[in-house]
């Protein structure tokens, strides 16, 4: 447990008793205290998920209420397994395939990408190299078991055409993510990366034989691991159709995207002689909240003058009017400068979150409950904020002596 000292300055320590000190107490009070003054900073926020992030939520959603495919990604996950527990097997996996394995990942598919391109690319040295450990004699029966297993497995049918299905699918996968990392993109680009990536998925549909006989999946037998051809193609279709109706969903909202050429700062001049009527149209009608008129008055104000032309992003331009009291005036601008600025377009803000966690949660850590890691990570994660607070440790302690009756007396009078 962390000393007193970890959060409280060397002056306000003696407030509390070593005593009485009750250090999950003291987390849940200075994760209250950041709560409130996070809600208070953030009141008018508006957050969507990024794209990239959607887009592993589409995979999922393909992928998860298949039990077969999700077997053949479990199945996938162990291989890797299977060598990463010894360094003898990893010395024969080098020696046979002189490749290593990928791990899976639950969140990020990207990784799956990389099995699969893999295990497909490098399959029968993959097999050799379990026939290998199965037969050779050098190893424990555990082992052994396992091998021959997997020797099974990749000779398996339903698992080969899962894994060419998914060679196919996985490079346009790859493709749309990294694409869709990318910071400089609009509505236009976006609508073209995913009018590309369903054309794609679509292709790969097409070219799956039609069976005769058509069903749901759930109709599909459970008692036996093979499948019919008929059956992994329905199953194939299916994939597919998930995908595409899941990407036309999820990525039908481009609108955002469109809006912040409207505070765009090298755009400022060109709208003083053309107002971007069109945008300003789109505009309005992704965020109905916003007076048109209002904000078409603002607008034309902010491309005349010199000092916003200055401003080379809509963070800073937002800091612009907070900094010279123009909140009240420009109304209508800073409430779409504030939905700009909270809309994520990179993973990036999620991956520092675990970072943190990473961090917070060592070894030693690990025995640490679920609201004393979130308290933790809070303060690290807005600790600038906290920082801009000038009474936090006071209130905080308030807080804990406060929260019931103690015999000890925690605050000296």
């Amino acid at each position: 447990m962390e000393r007193l000292g970890t959060i409280l300055p060397d002056g306000q320590q003696g407030k509390l008793t070593a005593q009485a000190y009750d250090g999950a107490a003291v987390m849940r009070g200075a994760k209250g205290g950041v709560q409130r003054k996070v809600k208070d900073v953030y009141s008018s926020a508006h957050y969507l998920h990024c794209y990239a992030h959607q887009l592993n939520l589409i995979m999922q959603q393909a992928t998860s209420h298949i039990p077969k495919i999700r077997t053949f990604f479990s199945d996938l996950g162990g291989c890797a397994a299977f060598f990463s527990r010894s360094f003898k097997r990893t010395a024969i996996l080098d020696q046979v395939v002189a490749h290593r394995l990928p791990g899976t990942s639950t969140t990020r598919w990207n990784f799956h990408s990389c099995a699969v391109n893999t295990v497909y690319e490098h399959k029968e040295n993959i097999l050799r190299c379990f026939q290998t450990i199965r037969d050779s004699g050098d190893f424990d029966p555990i082992t052994v078991r396992e091998a021959g297993g997997f020797v099974r497995m990749m000779e398996d049918e339903v698992f080969s055409f899962f894994l060419t299905l998914f060679h196919k699918i996985m490079p346009h996968v790859d493709l749309l993510f990294s694409q869709l990392q990318k910071r400089n993109i609009d509505s236009v680009y976006i609508t073209g990366l995913i009018k590309r990536f369903t054309s794609s998925i679509q292709t790969i549909r097409d070219s799956i034989p039609s069976g005769e006989n058509s069903g749901s999946v759930q109709q599909l037998p459970t008692k036996r691991r093979g499948l019919g051809h008929e059956e992994q193609q329905l199953l194939a279709r299916e994939v597919c159709d998930t995908i595409l109706s899941h990407a036309k969903e999820r990525f039908s909202f481009t609108k955002h995207l469109i809006s912040s050429t409207l505070l765009q700062g090298d755009l400022f001049q060109q709208h003083s002689r053309t107002f971007p009527e069109a945008a300003l149209e789109t505009t309005v009608e992704a965020y109905p909240r916003l007076d048109k008129a209002k904000l078409k008055t603002e607008l034309s104000l902010v491309y005349e003058n010199d000092q916003f032309r200055a401003c080379s992003g809509a963070v800073t331009l937002l800091q612009f009017f907070i900094d010279n009291n123009l909140q009240e005036t420009f109304t209508e601008t800073v409430s779409l400068l504030k939905i700009l600025v909270t809309t994520p377009m990179a993973t990036a803000e999620a991956e520092r979150c675990f970072s943190t966690l990473k961090r917070i949660k060592t070894f030693l850590r690990n025995s640490m409950t679920q609201d004393r890691l979130n308290a933790l990570a809070m303060l690290s994660i807005e600790k600038k904020l906290i920082m801009s607070i000038p009474d936090f440790n006071t209130r905080v302690i308030e807080r804990f002596a406060t929260q019931k009756e103690r015999r000890a007396k925690l605050l000296y009078k």
